[in-house]
């Protein structure tokens, strides 16, 4: 595959789900891979892919990891940011505590990242950014409100990004998964339980787990992933499955109380 941004990745979260099938994809398409997870270490070994600590929630975390690479490496040409993780509950029953929490991970982690990458990539006057979003960053989730926020943070800072990054070289563009079959962590909100919300909660909650447990692999991303890596301008989002790119192009073009209305039949 001919390599249009250099052959220096960064991948976080790459220790499970979609980081770390994109992240062996990478490797054996002839990247030098360097994946992140908290539990790693910076005692780099001889796999095809260098496990490095880093915490997104965590600044210091993130320079430390930044800084490294270049170190090492001297750039980095493609960040794939894949962190992020569920939160169950009603919006009344989600503290704030709880509502922060999941954005520090699912949208101000990535945004740090980002932040402390560009440098290096706006100097070389190239690089490729990929933020894995989801379906719940364009279709609100019942009992799955902070999720689907953090998400559309996501997705309107990666547009926002796209345009100012464009005349330096910088490229930038955004996976949408629907339901999968990964090892995707969902908290549930402490206030939920005993709630007058609980069971049509769990219920949503249930059978979104059902829907997941049907899905495909986490490979499927990896498709798209192929894809944007191939384009000379990459599509603002790549969405995983025929089924949520009808779902996509059926809100832009049907009333809002009809798109809600199916949403509440099927959560």
């Amino acid at each position: 595959m001919k390599q249009k941004y250099g052959k220096i990745a960064l991948v976080i979260g790459a220790s499970s789900g979609v980081g770390k099938v994109c992240a062996n994809y990478l490797a054996n398409s002839g990247y030098n891979v360097y994946g992140t997870s908290r539990k790693a270490t910076f005692n780099i070994n001889n796999d095809k892919i260098h496990m490095i600590p880093l915490d997104v929630t965590d600044s210091l975390s993130i320079k430390q990891a930044v800084d490294y690479i270049i170190e090492k490496e001297g750039t980095i040409s493609v960040l794939l940011n894949c962190p992020g993780y569920g939160l169950s509950g009603s919006v009344e029953d989600i503290s704030t505590q709880e509502a922060k929490a999941i954005f520090d991970t699912n949208f101000f982690g990535i945004m740090e990242v980002i932040r402390n990458v560009l440098p290096i990539m706006r100097k070389n006057q190239t690089g490729l950014i990929v933020n894995i979003s989801s379906v719940a960053g364009f279709i609100s989730i019942p009992y799955q409100s902070m999720y689907s926020a953090s998400k559309y943070a996501l997705e309107a800072m990666s547009e926002a990004l796209r345009i100012e990054v464009k005349s330096f070289g910088v490229k930038v563009s955004m996976i949408a998964p629907g339901d999968m079959k990964t090892n995707f962590k969902r908290e549930t909100a402490k206030n939920a339980l005993n709630s007058c919300y609980q069971a049509r909660c769990e219920k949503a909650v249930n059978k979104m787990i059902a829907s997941e447990e049907k899905g495909p692999e986490a490979i499927v991303v990896v498709k798209e992933l192929k894809k944007i890596l191939k384009q000379k301008n990459p599509s603002i989002r790549r969405v995983v499955g025929w089924q949520y790119k009808l779902v996509g192009l059926l809100k832009k073009l049907l009333p809002a109380k009809i798109v809600e209305f199916v949403i509440t039949k099927i959560y």
